[in-house]
């Protein structure tokens, strides 16, 4: 948000610097995140003063440049050489000395140099009105008036605005501050705190309306409000005898300063009042509006309506709307209607000042995908009280900037009056939550200073009524709020002793676990990830597995794509993985632990999940090695470390059927799903523009915490040698190594430490549907040496099993 600080200065007399002043902003919670120039000429014609052409003759090498003596004010004439027709002795000229800076039609600068023209000296430059800017006549050198004494500035001949110009991060419960009257409210609370002088230049200097009148009852639009709950308060007036136009420089230059591009004088004072006094304004060509008659309500779903931008737009059956007689004129609190808007022609208007719902303004906004300045106000929330007010204020400078008068009564259409805030305040509270005593005077004081009304106040507390502007103070810890916000942060004390807390409760067990997995997969060269729950129903279409009719909407998304809550935490992560991969970085291994969201039939429900990823190389190339993509087992590999870190010494394996994984395996706990993984299938990456393999796996982090021992056990490292053993196997092709694994093992558990494959061949020299696997068999005793008698009877005894089992013959 925008706040010029010459603006400010006319709510309240400051004498202080605009530094110190967003130091005050800043303290107060309105923060200033920088302070800008505004000239209303660019440069503000410095370097450029009033020269008196002393004498003018012919240059003596070019027909048509002169040398002119010029006297700057400094003592001394300077020559420059000009090539105006019109320059001759006498004139009172404006000059742009050494060094000043000039701008072009562009904005682009071009600095003016001592320079030599045709063999002569030339030490400035006489300006015409394009080259200064103030104009479009660039026949000749601008003349000035005789009055004026060599040297004068001309920046104060021609009343260069200057200015400075707040940018504030206004946080949204800080509707009362979206003016120049809010930002001035605030900053004289905390004026009259910290000063110590008299107070009455404190004061703040509101617009008065006393010059409002009725000059003529010629023409009444009356207004009809279907829903007083969308729209609590409605205020117009009608203005006759109107000339449409520019508006004159003060308003303009008003308007620029805060970034807003005027247009005219009409739509400029609606703009106008919103940046002063925080109320939105609407301006409709009251020979526009049919039948005489404005209706505030809802209209049927699927109306059409142009909105001032020449978009089309289809209405909701909830847009709350101004209407005449033949239907939708403006999008109430966001948007006007083009049919209705001001033009040049119009020479009536009806002005229109509401209050409308903030939640009904918010959902159109977003609905139909604007953002203006009326909807920012009217979705946070304007002051119900000043409605008519403003609107007053507006007439009577509509009056001032393009004439007409006054040619209806104001409508007030106001049932039900929004209540203001009753809050009672306990004095001890305060000093409990503020760490020190606060004198009654003072939180007095501060109230008063925010115009908060104190009723009553007893040794106990203190009674108040909050206006109904500050939406967001309601209770009474938001008053102590406000009265440390106004007090200063900076001006409570703290003792030299500092005091710690520690609380005496662990943590949880799945805030354990979750670090202990985490930090694992840190080591192994994964990030971390964070995405949004928000994501868009349009995943459903990537998988079965993702039902529409199991989503979570969003009552009121901010957009399409955030529509709706994730049921899966695969798609956030290919979003990160693209992202990526669109900036050249290919080589990713990620994980997220989240929840996912899923509607049932009466209730909904949310699951914990862990997501890992891994896509590109595993290895960087490089003069001794070369890039080594990731494939399946070595993402397996990542899994079973998770699994044995966890305490999952037992677990069984399913293959995976889905639409998501082209090949993929599920590990069970007993019962209990733990972890499906693979790589996953090319419509899915395909969709998010990735064009290499990614493994991912997604685990139920509900059932890990259910069956999870993640205690690290240990064992005495074996004294006696180990032995070794190696079998070729053929085998049928649908035989797994999984099979052989749990064969070899169960011969003998105590002995048999480790199975492996090391070696998988298929090919022309082996029959068809067949493989051949090469299997290394570790074997230890930690009460004794192993003898060879007993190796050959348990390789034996492994034999029989895998010919009988799996019909397996060694080779």
């Amino acid at each position: 948000m925008h706040i010029s600080y010459n603006w400010l200065k006319q709510f309240i007399k400051l004498d202080i610097t605009s530094e110190e002043t967003s130091e005050i902003l800043t303290d107060l919670g309105l923060e200033v995140e920088g302070i800008t120039q505004y000239e209303s000429l660019k440069g503000g014609l410095r370097g450029v003063v009033v020269g008196h052409v002393l004498s003018c003759t012919k240059h003596p090498n070019a027909d048509k440049l002169n040398v002119t003596k010029v006297d700057l004010g400094t003592g001394e004439p300077v020559q420059i050489v000009c090539g105006a027709p019109n320059v001759a002795a006498g004139q009172k000229v404006p000059v742009a000395t050494i060094g000043t800076e000039l701008f072009d039609a562009e904005g682009n600068a071009f600095q003016i140099k001592k320079g030599k023209i045709r063999g002569e000296e030339s030490f400035g430059m006489i300006c015409s009105e394009v080259e200064l800017g103030l104009g479009t006549d660039g026949s000749g050198i601008l003349v000035l008036d005789e009055k004026w004494a060599p040297g004068t500035p001309a920046a104060t001949l021609f009343n260069i605005t200057t200015d400075e110009v707040f940018e504030i991060g206004l946080t949204p419960n800080r509707s009362d501050a979206m003016s120049h009257w809010g930002v001035a409210r605030d900053l004289r609370a905390s004026l009259l705190q910290n000063s110590k002088e008299d107070t009455q230049h404190k004061e703040l200097i509101t617009p008065s309306v006393s010059k409002f009148k009725v000059e003529r009852r010629t023409l009444k639009i009356d207004v009809v409000v279907d829903d007083y709950k969308k729209a609590p308060r409605y205020c117009g007036v009608t203005i006759s005898g109107v000339e449409v136009k520019a508006s004159p420089d003060w308003l303009q230059d008003r308007l620029k300063a805060i970034g807003i591009a005027p247009k005219n004088n009409i739509v400029d004072v609606t703009n106008y009042v919103l940046h002063d006094l925080g109320q939105p304004l609407h301006a409709f060509d009251a020979a526009k509006i049919k039948g005489g008659k404005v209706f505030v309500k809802t209209v049927d779903a699927g109306t059409k309506f142009v909105t001032l931008d020449g978009v089309e737009r289809t209405l909701h059956q909830d847009d709350l709307m101004i209407c005449d007689e033949n239907g939708p004129m403006c999008i109430a609190g966001v948007f006007g209607g083009s049919k209705s808007a001001v033009s040049e022609n119009t020479s009536t208007i009806f002005l229109e000042s509401a209050y409308f719902n903030p939640v009904t303004v918010r959902k159109a906004a977003k609905r139909h995908g604007l953002n203006t300045d009326s909807s920012f106000r009217f979705e946070r929330g304007v002051d119900p009280a000043i409605t008519e007010y403003a609107l007053k204020h507006a007439a009577l400078l509509i009056q001032q900037v393009a004439g007409g008068e006054i040619t209806s009564d104001i409508i007030d259409l106001y049932p039900k009056k929004v209540e203001e805030h009753s809050v009672f305040l306990n004095f001890n509270n305060i000093t409990r939550l503020l760490g020190e005593e606060i004198s009654k005077e003072t939180i007095k004081k501060i109230l008063v200073s925010l115009d908060i009304k104190v009723h009553n106040m007893s040794d106990i507390g203190i009674g108040i009524t909050v206006p109904a502007y500050r939406a967001d103070v309601t209770r009474e810890i938001d008053v102590i709020e406000e009265i440390l916000r106004v007090y200063g942060f900076n001006n409570i004390t703290f003792s030299s002793k500092l005091n710690a807390t520690i609380a005496n409760s662990s943590r949880t067990e799945d805030h354990r676990v979750t670090n202990i997995v985490a930090q694992q997969l840190v080591a192994q060269g994964f990030h971390e990830i964070m995405n949004n729950s928000l994501t868009t129903p349009a995943y459903t279409e990537l998988s079965e597995n993702i039902k529409s009719n199991f989503q979570v909407d969003i009552l009121n998304p901010l957009s399409y794509d955030l529509s709706v809550m994730r049921q899966s935490l695969l798609f956030g992560g290919l979003e990160s993985i693209a992202y990526n991969v669109n900036r050249k970085r290919g080589d990713l291994k990620f994980f997220e632990f989240g929840k996912t969201y899923h509607k049932m039939l009466n209730n909904y429900e949310e699951y914990k999940r862990l997501s890992v990823f891994a896509t590109g190389n595993i290895t960087k190339a490089s003069w001794n090695s070369v890039q080594k993509p990731i494939t399946f087992f070595e993402f397996k590999g990542y899994i079973n470390g998770i699994l044995a870190r966890l305490g999952f010494a037992k677990v069984t394996t399913q293959p995976v059927e889905s639409d998501v994984f082209s090949e993929g395996i599920a590990y069970y706990v007993g019962k209990e799903a733990i972890v499906e993984f693979g790589i996953l299938k090319k419509h899915v990456t395909k969709h998010f523009d990735i064009k290499q393999e990614v493994c991912y796996a997604e685990f139920n982090w509900d059932n890990v915490l259910k069956v999870v021992s993640a205690k690290i056990k240990l064992t005495e490292i074996n004294k006696f040698p180990s032995v070794k053993r190696d079998y070729a196997l053929l085998i049928d092709e649908a035989v797994t190594f999984e099979e052989i694994y749990n064969i070899v093992k169960q011969v003998d558990k105590a002995i048999i430490k480790d199975v492996t494959l090391f070696d998988v061949y298929q090919g022309d020299k082996i029959e068809e549907g067949k493989k051949s696997y090469a299997i290394s068999i570790h074997m230890e005793d930690t009460s004794k040496t192993l003898t060879d008698s007993q190796v050959d009877k348990i390789m034996s005894k492994i034999q029989y099993q895998l010919e009988n089992n799996v019909n397996a013959q060694i080779r």
